[in-house]
């Protein structure tokens, strides 16, 4: 009987976890790249610029509009003061008042209206820029100052760094043993001293019909700006270390049972045969794995155990250092 932990290893290549192909938000002339190949940035950063001499003219013309329109309010408001203050004391009509009350509305909307097709200016003149959407490297550059670029052309291509993953194949007769709780450690080839860990994210249950394999996605749990898109690593899969942990013990140990049940007989101190009813996981060539009813110190029979009774006395034979 062992401790029923395998280890799978699979090599494969690191990806980026994201990556984006941007494209300019406004048609125009590229006034300036400020990125290059192999260039880092970070979120938020300007990647480039595109002429925006006639989107600033619009801005500097909504910006006095709205001037002016604050302007008038500020006017009417004075106005519906004053008048309240006369009314008060007889010197103005009720009409006079409601007339300027009614102004410094129109004033109010015009105002409310003219911060709007401010904000639309800003904003048409802040889409000039091209800001990255995560931090990373770019890792392709598609255009340069003097071009012009339309809205949906691609101008850079950014990969992130963090966090990077490795997608592996597994062979269909392994993939059953995967879960997303499966230890795995990755091994980089381009760090070779170092061991990190990772986390299972996905299982892909459609398979490759040529290779017979399925996918296996891994997130790298240890971020290392080392660690580039495009480099191998392999992965080490401990199977049978998470909730199916057990014990391996050989198929002529366990007993089948009409109602469907299991169970092996194991040998106490006094070489006696009792039988332990027994609950299994997997099973394989190399045997039949038992995840509860058993312990490491356990001898279990494996021979001659479909004739024994409980309390039989039995010999124990030991080969290869394995019990029996």
């Amino acid at each position: 009987m062992s401790e029923s932990t395998e280890k799978l290893t699979l090599s494969g290549s690191l990806t980026a976890e994201r990556r984006a192909l941007l494209s300019p938000r406004v048609d125009g002339l590229v006034k300036e790249v400020l990125v290059d190949a192999g260039s880092r940035v970070k979120q938020g950063d300007i990647l480039m610029r595109q002429d925006a001499a006639i989107a600033r003219q619009q801005l500097e013309q909504a910006k006095a509009v709205t001037n002016e329109a604050q302007a008038s309010v500020d006017e009417a408001q004075r106005l519906v003061d004053e008048a309240q203050r006369l009314r008060g004391e007889n010197y103005i009509s009720a009409t006079e008042l409601a007339n300027r009350e009614s102004n410094f509305a129109l004033n109010q909307a015009a105002l409310a209206a003219a911060r709007a097709m401010q904000n639309m200016a800003e904003e048409q003149f802040r889409r000039h820029e091209l800001p990255a959407p995560f931090s990373g490297v770019i890792s392709s550059k598609m255009t340069e100052a003097g071009e012009w670029v339309n809205r949906g052309d691609q101008v850079l291509e950014l990969v992130a760094l963090e966090p990077v993953r490795l997608d592996v194949n597994v062979p269909q007769e392994k993939f059953s043993d995967i879960t997303l709780k499966t230890r795995v450690e990755i091994l980089p080839d381009a760090l070779p001293s170092q061991k990190l860990s990772g986390k299972i994210t996905a299982l892909v249950p459609v398979s490759n019909a040529q290779a017979r394999s399925f996918l296996v996605r891994i997130v790298i749990d240890s971020a290392d700006a080392t660690l580039l898109p495009g480099t191998s690593a392999s992965a080490v899969l401990y199977l049978g270390s998470d909730e199916r942990k057990g014990y391996r013990v050989p198929r002529d140990a366990v007993l089948r049972h009409p109602d469907g049940g299991r169970s092996v007989f194991i040998v106490d101190e006094n070489n006696q045969a009792h039988r332990r009813n027994v609950k299994v996981g997997r099973e394989d060539s190399d045997g039949i794995i038992i995840t509860d009813g058993l312990t490491a110190d356990d001898l279990v029979v494996v021979r001659g155990n479909e004739v024994l009774q409980e309390n039989d006395e039995v010999e124990i034979v030991r080969d290869d250092n394995k019990r029996n």
